[in-house]
């Protein structure tokens, strides 16, 4: 059915829905094609976008634009080979549209070909210098090569087209990070602030690069400026009350993470920062409270739950911290550090056997450090099975060799298994490598101190020093 020709049509968009919805067929010119399209891609809309697409090529067979946002759908897809075949036909009819290298390039970026995308994207440049979508394309495609100061460049190139174009703005900020160029990156944002004064984001920037060069006073300033741009500009605050927090003055530190709970929804970041800061206060019926706010919030934030579990392990109230590492164990089974926190609790509480099972699968989801192993061999030794604990200890060695700790307990578990060349060699390494801790050593193993080669080892040490 044909559009009346007296009716009011709405906007492209409506009228196509309203079309949709009844067997009518209407008329659109190529514009309004090109819009209804583009509205339902940026919507995620794909297969309203296609329907727009057949229509607008029913109707203006023709169309350029059309035709290229049928190649754009088709990238989109991963149906590559029909993409190129089309690109082929259009490059024969119009070489100088810029959109068609484009859309070679999305193409070679599909497929990894990252230097190809460059050298495509490049002649479209050469077609439209001041386009900046092809700089932002460049960019991202130098940012796959890891070539970050190219990459940089391009952003550059973007920001001074368009100083509002805040995702290029993060993008240089970013290639400035990753290189840990943070005084480059200090240069080229108080020039950009030179002409845009008032860019919360850029104060912001500004003054976590200050921030990351411990530059406490001048991230402060920075962050100061940000929020007065934006006084509802959360992350100001939250990072503000981080180099406050960092500088001592917890006590606006607080204020600052408060004003952040204030402005929007609780986080439980903002949660576990406050009640840090308590902690460090020595307020500690306000430190437990924000800990439980953490957790509640978002149970999901390991964090939280370390923090809880260990300030109930600094105040020796073991049986509380074993309640919530095993809670959160509950929420996440395979998180390697809780195992690890939940092994070290059992071993503190002298249960053997939840311990040896703990620090089992704290090894078996990742956990290799040094504590680890020294802690499951020493609950593996006080279960009186010298042998376990000796392979706990070789596997601590293949990660941790020069670890004079895992050669200490090894010398202690040879000697007790009765190998005693075993038992010196170990102890010899563990000399030369830390002697500071072979008193400990001794107390935990007197029977190595009348040792006849360790005698011969200690006065060759003074021998040498002299």
């Amino acid at each position: 059915m044909a559009l009346d020709p007296h009716e009011q049509p709405g906007p492209p968009i409506s009228k196509f829905e309203s079309m949709l919805k009844t067997d009518a067929v209407y008329f659109f010119d190529t514009e309004d094609f090109e819009e209804i399209i583009h509205h339902y891609l940026n919507n995620g809309r794909v297969s309203l976008a296609k329907k727009a697409i057949r229509m607008g090529l029913q109707q203006h067979p023709d169309a350029m634009e059309i035709r290229l946002l049928d190649i754009e759908v088709l990238v989109f897809e991963n149906q590559l080979d029909r993409a190129r075949t089309l690109l082929d036909e259009l490059q024969q009819l119009d070489s100088l549209n810029q959109e068609i290298y484009i859309q070679r390039a999305n193409i070679c970026s599909k497929q990894d070909d990252h230097r190809g995308a460059i050298e495509w994207l490049e002649k479209a440049k050469e077609l439209c210098e001041t386009d900046p979508d092809i700089h932002s394309l460049l960019g991202m495609e130098y940012l796959f090569l890891d070539d970050y100061a190219r990459a940089r460049a391009c952003f550059m190139t973007c920001v001074e087209f368009d100083s509002q174009d805040y995702a290029s703005l993060y993008n240089v900020v970013y290639c400035f990070e990753f290189e840990e160029d943070h005084k480059g990156g200090i240069v080229f944002l108080n020039s950009y602030l030179e002409s845009n004064p008032y860019c919360q984001v850029a104060w912001h920037q500004l003054g976590k690069m200050y921030k990351a060069l411990s530059m406490n006073e001048e991230a402060l300033g920075a962050f100061d400026f940000a929020i007065i741009a934006d006084d509802t500009f959360i992350g100001a605050y939250f990072e503000k009350a981080k180099v406050l927090e960092k500088m001592g003055r917890l006590e606006e530190a607080i204020e600052h993470y408060s004003a952040t709970l204030e402005l929007d929804d609780p986080t439980s970041h903002a949660y576990l920062r406050m009640g840090q800061c308590y902690e460090k206060l020595g307020d500690e019926e306000q430190a437990r409270y924000y800990y439980y706010l953490t957790v509640h919030e978002d149970p999901l934030l390991d964090k939280g739950w370390l923090a809880i579990t260990d300030f109930y392990l600094r105040k020796d109230h073991f049986e509380k911290a074993r309640e919530y590492i095993e809670k959160a164990i509950h929420i996440d089974g395979e998180n390697a550090v809780y195992w690890g926190r939940c092994a070290r609790i059992h071993q503190l509480l002298s249960l053997w056997d939840e311990a040896d099972y703990a620090f089992r699968q704290a090894v078996d989801l990742g956990n290799y450090q040094l504590e680890t192993w020294v802690n499951w061999a020493e609950v593996l030794s006080n279960m009186k099975e010298p042998e376990a604990a000796l392979e706990v200890l070789n596997q601590g060695l293949e990660f941790h060799p020069e670890a004079a700790s895992l050669h200490y307990h090894k010398a202690g578990v040879c000697h007790f298994l009765q190998n005693q060349k075993k038992a010196e060699k170990h102890l010899k390494t563990a000399l030369d490598l830390q002697p500071g801790l072979f008193e400990g050593f001794l107390e935990r193993y007197p029977a190595f101190r009348d040792a006849a080669f360790l005698d011969r080892k200690i006065k060759s040490r003074k021998k040498a020093s002299e």
